[in-house]
């Protein structure tokens, strides 16, 4: 199915200032379709004048569809739907018309311009299914109406709101509460789930009648909401946006919709939502986050324990193959320590393994001044790793990192080279190809893999077992030695 854009681009000559206007209308068409019991269509006129594309479609969650296929994409050439044709033509709203069938459904069809300024950039359809239709309550009374004021505003261009929009994700809809105020910010109407929210508030009466603004100052404490202006403006019905209030016990976000039909301020649509159980939910998961951060710090803090224990023991010990390999078990400590250090700081449980891979590289370099003669470059992006892989990753690239520089170049050993050593990243087809290369002195004659130093032998263990993935080692070319690490991204 082509997006909006893309039918703009391919058949209209709407500028990017008019189609910004039509993006800001379909972010809130969803309440206009749920007030209207209708399905809307925004309809983009073509740019030979032939007819109209189907650009967005909307259904209503409040009443039955009346397309049961997606129309997106589709073309109406001119003179199959003469009321499009009129209300592009002539600016207004053309609601004359025997309803149409489809599949035995009669819907009721209506078009509605929609003006930016002094011109009509394309039409709205609303489509309403009849046989979903019975004798009106107040509620839907209420709802059919306020959808008209809004048709209207659409019509001369005063729908949508130019302002900010609403930067909660959880923005309520129209069945989850209703409130119509007039222009003094009084309730003309209030649905039965609005009610019910304010009554966990602590109402204890009707809301019809009273001024919502001063009601809620009376039951939220001025800790647990906006500034006065907001509240004012907002639960008064003079400005188009949200805002979030609530007791110690509830949490309410409220959505106000200003109303002039004609030009005049006349009252406004206020949608509210009890999001208690999602902000319950929310501080539970910040709470579980900030322990999981704590303990990726603690384990980095005891890893770095570890390791100084470790170095403090080397220091003691005469003997250096015992030293040796003491300062390589430090090492291994340390690869993982930056792991966790790096979680530490996380949102989540994915690392930006970059980083990691670079403080590895100069950790290695940093082993004696003679691996201070050793660069390590890295070319490509890991990208962002499962915390599971990152650390058996980070141990992976310590040692073949290590082994390069004091097998490759004899870092840490007399008569030791300058030199580089260079880790390539590619990702390819759903999986992580790294090659670690070095141009020192080659692999020693009769190399095998199957029967090397503890070292590699961790390495082939955690990318063979633990990553599922494959490990080769062999001659560089023209020098030097190659590692090939192949695993699953």
């Amino acid at each position: 199915m082509p997006t909006m854009n893309e039918l703009v681009r391919a058949h209209t000559e709407l500028s990017d200032e008019d189609v910004a206007w039509l993006h800001l209308l379909v972010a809130d068409w969803q309440i206009i379709a749920d007030l209207s019991f209708a399905d809307l269509v925004l309809w983009l006129p073509d740019r030979e004048g032939k007819g109209f594309w189907a650009g967005a479609q909307m259904r209503p969650t409040t009443g039955p569809t009346a397309y049961v296929d997606d129309v997106v994409g589709t073309f109406i050439p001119v003179g199959r739907r003469p009321m499009l044709d009129a209300a592009y033509a002539q600016g207004r709203l053309v609601r004359e018309g025997d309803p149409e069938w489809r599949d035995d459904v009669p819907v009721r069809v209506e078009t509605i311009p929609v003006r930016r300024g002094d011109r009509v950039l394309a039409v709205v359809g609303r489509n309403t299914n009849l046989l979903g239709v019975r004798t009106p309550s107040r509620l839907e009374l209420s709802y059919l109406q306020t959808a008209s004021d809004l048709t209207q505003m659409i019509a001369h261009g005063f729908f949508p709101s130019p302002g900010p929009r609403s930067d909660h994700a959880d923005t309520p809809r129209v069945g989850d509460g209703f409130v119509r105020v007039d222009a003094t910010g009084r309730v003309v109407y209030a649905s039965p789930n609005a009610l019910s929210v304010y009554r966990r508030l602590g109402l204890s009466g009707d809301l019809a009648g009273l001024s919502l603004a001063e009601l809620t100052r009376e039951l939220v404490p001025a800790r647990r909401r906006p500034d006065e202006e907001t509240v004012s403006a907002v639960l008064g019905g003079r400005m188009h946006r949200d805002t979030e209030i609530g007791s110690d016990q509830v949490a309410i976000i409220l959505r106000s919709v200003p109303l002039r039909p004609q030009g005049d301020h006349i009252g406004a649509l206020i949608l509210l939502r009890d999001v208690t159980d999602l902000r319950r939910r929310d501080r539970e998961l910040v709470t579980k986050d900030a322990t999981i951060r704590e303990i990726h710090h603690r384990v980095k803090n005891n890893l770095q324990t570890v390791a100084a224990l470790l170095r403090l023991q080397a220091r003691r010990i005469d003997s250096a193959s015992a030293k040796s390999a003491l300062e390589e078990a430090v090492r291994r400590v340390g690869s993982i320590a930056i792991v966790h250090e790096t979680l530490s700081q996380a949102v989540e449980e994915n690392v930006a393994f970059d980083e990691i891979a670079d403080r590895l590289g100069r950790m290695v370099t940093e082993v004696s001044a003679a691996g201070e003669l050793i660069e390590v470059r890295r070319d490509g992006s890991f990208g962002v790793l499962p915390s599971e892989v990152a650390t058996a990753l980070a141990m992976i690239l310590t040692e073949v990192l290590q082994n390069a520089a004091e097998h490759g170049y004899g870092a840490g050993q007399e008569g030791a080279s300058s030199g580089q050593i260079t880790v390539t990243v590619r990702r390819l087809v759903g999986r992580l190809h790294v090659t670690v290369n070095d141009y020192g002195r080659g692999l020693p004659e009769g190399f095998d893999l199957d029967s090397t130093n503890l070292g590699l032998s961790i390495v082939r263990t955690l990318v063979e077992s633990e990553l599922n993935g494959q490990l080769e080692m062999t001659a560089g070319h023209p020098q030097g030695t190659q590692v090939v690490i192949d695993i699953p991204a």
